[in-house]
């Protein structure tokens, strides 16, 4: 069989074509104390930094191995580009947001008018460029970004739920501006360069929101990113958070290439729950790949891989301390894995 490149191994097995293996890439957060101390590329800098945000993601080629450079390294970017409060992080923790922006449909229109090339979505673009052009060619250049379902949560803040549930008009209205804005990122992301996208939309969770508030409040706004990457030949990965098992038949509906999904779910089951998408995960990013040794992590991933999943990947995002060695073991586990 053809040997393909990073890139064309990743474009084929996201589309259900024959590879020569399987791809070592991770859809979710990559970055690692480790490879910062190797990269000299650091939290919280790296999230506001383009050139250091684009050091560090390559850090997960360089240092781990993987077949693929991804940005960014949190999802609070887009909430802080809306007037969010975020609470900056540190060198172990991740960005997160503290205050949230929209009670009402007159809060919404207040922020309707916004620049992706200001703040750290410009930063996250620039350094998707950078790393096109230095990579663009062989490797995958993924982008990520939060889903409009936890955006809408993330400017909407406490009251998100209880809104969901008694019908209020700032729902379905936010939930059209997320979508909107979502597509208007992706497009800029790929005119960067981007060639796959990873959606991360967590608290659409199937635990959390249920198969009819998912189906009414999650699928539509999804699909609308993903048709519009269609257009373009661009890859989705949607990544839910929780026992999603009984939600992946409507995941799937979202028309993704590839589902990612937690270590709380069967492999097995997974696989037989969806028609479209190839699924991909799912070790336990805290269990096995933080906590555990290299010797663990190629048995964890020996039973994964012999489950059937489309791709090995993380169940989540990578815990920063999470051990190089151990990442590594994964990447050998992937590339030396036969189909």
């Amino acid at each position: 069989m053809t040997e393909y490149t990073p890139k064309e191994r990743l474009y084929r097995a996201l589309r259900k074509q024959p590879v020569d293996r399987m791809p070592a890439v991770c859809f979710t957060q990559t970055a690692t104390v480790e490879q910062m101390e190797a990269c000299g590329a650091y939290w919280p800098e790296a999230h506001e930094d383009a050139e250091k945000m684009a050091t560090l993601a390559e850090a997960g080629h360089t240092v781990i191995g993987l077949e693929a450079v991804r940005v960014p390294f949190d999802i609070t970017a887009e909430a802080e580009l809306f007037g969010c409060g975020i609470k900056a992080g540190d060198l172990k923790q991740q960005p997160s947001v503290i205050k949230h922006v929209v009670k009402n449909l007159e809060d919404l229109e207040k922020i309707k008018d916004y620049n992706l090339n200001e703040g750290r979505i410009g930063k996250i673009l620039e350094a998707v460029k950078i790393l096109s052009e230095k990579y663009g060619k062989e490797l995958p250049i993924l982008g990520s970004m939060i889903g409009p379902f936890s955006l809408a949560q993330h400017l909407n803040g406490d009251a998100w739920f209880g809104n969901l549930f008694t019908g209020e008009e700032v729902v379905p209205a936010l939930l059209d501006f997320c979508a909107d804005f979502n597509v208007a990122y992706a497009k800029a992301m790929v005119e960067n360069g981007m060639d796959t996208l990873a959606i991360i939309d967590p608290t659409a969770s199937y635990e959390l929101i249920g198969g009819e508030f998912y189906e009414k409040y999650a699928l539509p706004y999804q699909k609308r990113i993903v048709d519009a990457m269609k257009e373009l030949n661009v890859a989705t990965v949607l990544h839910i958070c929780g026992n999603t098992t009984n939600g992946l038949a409507i995941m799937d509906k979202t028309g993704v290439n590839g589902i990612s999904v937690d270590q709380r779910v069967d492999i097995a089951t997974a696989i037989g729950n969806v028609e479209n998408a190839i699924i991909i995960g799912n070790l336990d990013p805290v269990a096995v790949l933080w906590n555990g040794t290299p010797e663990e992590v190629e048995v964890a991933a020996k039973k994964v891989l012999d489950a059937g999943v489309g791709l090995l990947s993380p169940g989540c995002g990578i815990v920063s301390m999470t051990p190089t060695a151990n990442l590594q073991k994964m990447v050998e586990c992937t590339i030396n894995h036969k189909y």
